[in-house]
């Protein structure tokens, strides 16, 4: 198989409660929030989008923030909530800097958004999806039909506003003996990039398994933990629409993450992770 490239981008932060990431089983909605977390509490972490340069096309994995929750590339509390709404705002506070957008940062590496052939949306949330409508333009932008579903049934968690009248093309998973529910789509019917089902966290959430040559794979398993502590601790994050599931998850992101094959295991939150290119 050809060379195959992952770009990790930094597209802004966000700001949460430490029980989001790290809440555990017993977390309550409420802790996880933050509505009860002093500001002096709360903890800053990136907000992460790949880009993939794979030999069957240019994928895109998540948004990160749209320049509308930082017009001026600054912290701005009534441009993000105009742009989520005031329940998320103060679950997940963010910035992005100028030249940090998903669309800026392609640019710098010479992809316009119109070449893009799939934007991978893991699943919905706010600092996956908010930058959708800068990528808009690319030629189809997948969600699978569980997050879709999810999404219509927690309006108050998820901000729909962020992609009505964007073009997003659902997908069925196949029962296929890959993931921790053995339910997957196989992007280009190779095998080279798998979107497994992790739900849990939400219920269409999937991670991205990209696999090269001699069966060396990255693992991107964007909110199925916050950081590498997560699945070597199985410490589950505070938000979750099925506990059971979401630790049935975290434990198959444990096991692929200690596999010999495996090169990089990454969340999408990870403070200890820092932007690079990952060849296959």
């Amino acid at each position: 198989m050809n060379d195959i490239r992952i770009h990790i981008l930094h597209c802004g932060r966000v700001c949460v409660s430490p029980y989001l990431p790290y809440g555990g089983k017993d977390c309550s909605m409420l802790k996880a929030a933050g509505i009860t977390t002093r500001k002096r509490d709360r903890l800053w972490f990136p907000v992460s989008a790949y880009y993939i340069e794979h030999p069957k096309g240019k994928l895109l994995v998540d948004t990160g923030w749209s320049r509308e929750m930082s017009p001026d590339g600054v912290y701005d509390r009534k441009a993000q909530i105009r742009h989520m709404s005031v329940p998320l705002y103060f679950t997940n506070q963010g910035e992005i800097a100028k030249g940090q957008t998903v669309d800026e940062q392609l640019c710098l590496l010479g992809v316009e958004t119109k070449d893009l052939d799939y934007v991978l949306l893991t699943h919905l949330d706010c600092d996956h999806a908010s930058g959708v409508r800068q990528v808009k333009d690319a030629k189809k932008l997948l969600v699978s039909k569980e997050e879709v579903v999810c999404a219509k049934k927690h309006k108050t968690r998820y901000t729909a506003s962020m992609w009505e009248g964007v073009s997003l093309t659902e997908f069925s998973f196949t029962d296929n003996g890959i993931g921790p529910f053995e339910k997957s789509y196989d992007l280009f019917g190779d095998g080279s990039v798998q979107l497994v089902a992790i739900p849990g966290h939400s219920d269409g959430l999937f991670a991205v398994l990209v696999t090269g040559g001699m069966g060396k794979y990255v693992l991107l398993y964007s909110d199925g933990g916050y950081s590498t502590k997560s699945w070597q601790q199985l410490i589950l994050s505070g938000i979750a629409t099925d506990r059971e599931k979401q630790y049935q998850s975290l434990t198959w992101i444990s096991k692929m993450s200690v596999n010999k094959n495996c090169l990089e295991s990454l969340a999408n939150h990870d403070p200890d992770v820092i932007p690079h290119t990952i060849w296959l």
